[in-house]
């Protein structure tokens, strides 16, 4: 095998399942290899950011690594944004990047795609991945994509990976996997003692939990560890959409911009457990510093923290599954669930709210099953909040417009089935004409647009600026030339009228464009406006 088909064969199977790319000189003939070969599907977008958060989507809703392949400089520093994001995010996603041939790079001239020097964007990419490797010495290249695999599945975040143009065809051996860090056996157990007993002996116990369960597919066996303990369990603004078809959650915690009760419950808990759960002000910015994470119990980024001690190098599915160990004698505690439930869509003559299009995508779950979710930022992901039943992916942390659409269509991928994208008018402007992409692979999202003519939520902080308001593009007309169905909706009704057409089609996008006043807000973000104001 060549070093092209040794790394392929090798990322698939590491759990890589797709390369979502886009061609250019120095990465030609890695594209040529993926492609007359068939060891892993390739699908082709049209600008790099679309194809970082394709990678980055398909990775989160699998919880395994994908691909995002692009050429030297212009491709790869195009695609930062993304990369940046699924590092923020703890999404693993392989960046290959073709590179400078080794004889080119020796010529003394400058090369074109090269910034300051040649290293520049291994450099750049240092500050956003875990681990950086260049295939440049053809007797360690098994060693060194191995290597990089391995940071990768360890803290489940994006690698980068760099080929030169000139030695794709080389012979390689098979790449070998390096063996996953071992954490001592002694440590974990004192550490599962260590948490069970605290929250045996707590009054208020209340498990959180956050991305990493998914990014480490461990989300499955939450629920059996839930009903061992027998405590309830919410989740965060990043994790929402976790546990979707589970009944143990009891809802999102959103601080003072959420339901009280749950505020209450987690704010007051004596034994906080911090499941997989990011620090950040999207999970915390809004709990008016009322949780003083020093007495929680955190496990996050391979380690536990409890109280003023860490247990190191302890991964979270080594933990969960000791306390599954300790815990299999004991009754399992079902307990009452009090998950939020939302009315159905009222099909009037009225204009459309954005918890009117939440409840519109729930009556859809509630109809034909659970069908994933993209959302994009903005009062798009703030909708999203209120859906409920089917697997979420949204950046709520980094929040970067633009990844809705070609998220949408990396889910159709991915799970080959229909996706639904939420998405406003801002986000779809940058990558909404990824659209245009579904017909050559059959994808079928149903896109919904949240059109009020401007960027609502950074209207909705600085009213007085014109800056934020946006011209009517008219999205449902551009749909058909993109391989398409349009429908620009106004009331409750339209909306209900052609989210029952756009379900019942399925060989083509559907794109709904609603038509959403300015001021009009959705619940939960009117909420979290407030509380950021107060």
């Amino acid at each position: 095998m060549n070093i092209a088909e040794s790394t392929l064969h090798f990322l698939k199977e590491q759990g890589v399942g797709e390369i979502f790319g886009i061609p250019g000189d120095y990465i030609l003939p890695f594209f040529k290899v993926v492609e007359e070969s068939g060891i892993l599907p390739l699908y082709t977008l049209s600008h790099e950011p679309a194809i970082g958060f394709a990678a980055d989507a398909t990775a989160r809703i699998k919880g395994r690594p994908s691909v995002a392949a692009v050429t030297y400089g212009a491709g790869a520093l195009n695609m930062v944004n993304p990369v940046a994001q699924a590092y923020a995010e703890k999404s693993p996603v392989v960046v290959i990047s073709g590179g400078p041939g080794i004889e080119e790079s020796h010529t003394g001239l400058l090369l074109h795609h090269q910034a300051k020097t040649l290293d520049s964007q291994m450099q750049i990419y240092k500050e956003i991945t875990c681990d950086q490797v260049r295939l440049d010495d053809l007797s360690v290249i098994p060693k060194k994509v191995a290597r990089a695999m391995r940071s990768c599945l360890t803290h489940s975040r994006p690698v980068y990976i760099e080929i030169p143009r000139d030695i794709i065809f080389e012979p390689c051996n098979k790449i070998i996997p390096e063996p996953p860090e071992v954490c001592d056996p002694d440590a974990l157990d004192a550490c599962a003692d260590e948490i069970i007993s605290a929250i045996d002996n707590s009054e208020n116990p209340v498990m959180m939990v956050g991305v990493e369960i998914r990014r480490f597919n461990i989300e499955h066996k939450i629920g059996i560890l839930e009903k061992k303990l027998g405590i309830p369990v919410v989740t965060n603004f990043m994790g929402h959409g976790l546990l979707a078809n589970d009944d143990v959650l009891k809802g999102t915690y959103l601080g003072v911009a959420g339901r009280p009760e749950l505020a209450t419950m987690v704010e007051e808990s004596d034994a906080l457990f911090l499941l997989g759960v990011i620090l950040c002000d999207g999970n915390f910015g809004m709990s008016g510093k009322k949780i003083n994470f020093k007495r929680c119990i955190r496990a996050i980024e391979g380690q536990v923290h409890i109280g003023f001690h860490t247990y190191p190098r302890l991964p979270i599915t080594d933990l969960v599954n000791k306390l599954l160990e300790k815990l299999e004698g004991r009754k399992e505690n079902h307990g009452n669930q009090t998950r939020k439930t939302m009315s159905k869509l009222e099909p009037d003559d009225n204009h459309i709210s954005p918890t009117d299009i939440a409840k519109g995508i729930n009556d859809l779950i509630s109809n034909y099953g659970p069908i994933p979710v993209a959302s994009d930022v903005g009062d798009a992901m703030f909708t999203s909040l209120d859906i409920s039943g089917t697997p979420i992916v949204s950046p709520g942390y980094y929040a970067s417009m633009g990844f809705g659409v070609p998220a949408g269509m990396a889910l159709c991928a991915a799970q080959n089935k229909r996706s639904i994208v939420v998405v406003g008018d801002g986000g779809f402007q940058m990558t909404g004409f990824e659209l245009g992409n579904c017909r050559k692979y059959g994808w079928n999202p149903i896109v919904i647009i949240l059109n009020n003519q401007s960027w609502e939520m950074l209207r909705t902080f600085q009213p007085e600026s014109k800056f934020n308001e946006l011209d009517d593009w008219h999205f449902a007309q551009m749909a058909p030339s993109l391989g398409g169905a349009g429908y620009r909706v106004n009331t409750r009704r339209e909306f209900k009228e052609a989210l029952d057409k756009a379900i019942t089609k399925i060989d083509t996008f559907q794109l709904i464009e609603v038509m959403i006043p300015r001021g009009v807000l959705s619940q939960t973000m009117s909420q979290f406006v407030a509380a950021r104001k107060g």
